[in-house]
């Protein structure tokens, strides 16, 4: 009725009228977004598509800049100003100031959380690397320094170069874990920045970044380390502590996390002192081993993979990756490694004549 000619769209005043006059039950915070939209453009109009994606909770690029360079502002640190909110929306709302670095994507997060699907596939895999731990503690009766004991590298979990050709290997070593030291700062790491980036950025983005960080992890072992086998989540660990902090670190101005500066000191001497430590333990090993002890690359390696392909994933909040020229770099990037790393443990190894110990 609003519409006879079939445009899709009508005047903002006309949307107003008919918001208040048929009481919609629309979100106060879409309203604002839908009508700070509209006033972007010179005609002042209401677009039928932009509704329909803003009700059903899509948003595009364009959408967003859009209200970015809307004549009407969105109000700053409204979140902060809500009261009567519950524990999980509370949470909900440190979440949005802990990961996203712009106002209205703090807002548009808020006020779009759904509780389903929860964050899983950080404690799924937390979970997991805890039992496991449990189990073979229990088993070898040793809780640190486990890959010292011979009956530890004989678990079908652990990568080993002798082992190559059992490809499972090269991701589920990241259950496998040097001692509770070890598995006690990567849970941690896990919960406290896997969780909230799985909750803002989805289970798809971030057990994607973690397994590409874990299998680059190996691969750069049996590239740059030969002889050493490789336990620990750590490549997965490190690709999403990099990608966080160097999100941080590109958006220092807007992000509103407390006490930033100090925290992001104690992330990089926590990371650097874990990295420390293997190092240490690969060639100083404080107990006598039967061979190399597991190498520290993986650390560097889910690094890189989280400053390169994480921040392109966590810079694109609500965006579509596919859209991005960057983002296909990347992926054209990972996949030419991965394509070098395969041809590398097929034919280098003989052609080296590298010296392997022999799995146990």
């Amino acid at each position: 009725q609003l519409d006879p000619d079939n445009t899709g769209f009508i005047g903002v005043e006309t949307f107003a009228s008919l918001v208040h006059s048929h009481e919609l039950p629309l979100d106060p915070a879409k309203l604002e977004m839908l009508v700070a939209l509209a006033q972007s453009n010179d005609d002042g109009q209401i677009c039928y598509q932009e509704l329909v994606d803003l009700i059903s909770s899509k948003r595009s690029s364009s959408f967003k800049r859009a209200i970015a360079n809307g004549q009407r502002a969105l109000p700053r640190d409204v979140l902060l100003d809500e009261t009567g909110l519950g524990f999980y929306k509370r949470f909900v709302r440190y979440v949005a100031y802990e990961i996203l670095p712009c106002e209205m994507d703090r807002r548009w997060y808020f006020y779009q959380h759904r509780t389903c699907p929860p964050p899983v596939f950080m404690a799924v895999v937390t979970l997991t690397q805890i039992i496991v731990f449990l189990c073979y503690g229990a088993r070898l009766n040793k809780w640190v320094l486990q890959t010292y004991h011979p009956e530890y590298m004989k678990s079908p979990l652990i990568y080993h170069p002798g082992h190559r050709a059992r490809a499972w290997r090269f991701l589920t070593y990241m259950f496998m874990h040097v001692g509770l030291e070890q598995l006690g700062f990567n849970a941690l790491l896990q919960l406290m920045i896997g969780v909230p980036l799985e909750m803002v950025h989805g289970i798809l983005r971030i057990s994607f970044l973690y397994l590409a960080g874990v299998l680059a992890g190996s691969l750069t072992v049996s590239i740059t380390d030969m002889r050493a086998p490789l336990v620990g989540g750590s490549g997965g660990v490190y690709a999403l502590c990099s990608a966080h902090l160097a999100n941080v670190v590109m958006n220092w101005a807007g992000m509103r996390c407390p006490y930033k500066l100090l925290r992001m000191v104690l992330a990089l001497v926590c990371m650097s002192s874990e990295v420390g430590r293997a190092v240490w333990l690969r060639f100083s090993p404080p107990l006598p081993a039967s061979g190399p002890q597991p190498s520290f690359m993986a650390h560097l390696a889910g690094a890189i993979v989280g400053i390169s392909m994480g921040l392109t994933m966590l810079r694109s909040y609500e965006e579509n990756l596919q859209d991005q020229c960057g983002w296909w770099v990347v992926l054209l990037s990972y996949a030419t490694f991965l394509v070098f790393a395969v041809f590398w443990n097929i034919f280098a190894y003989d052609l080296l004549g590298a010296q392997i110990p022999p799995p146990h």
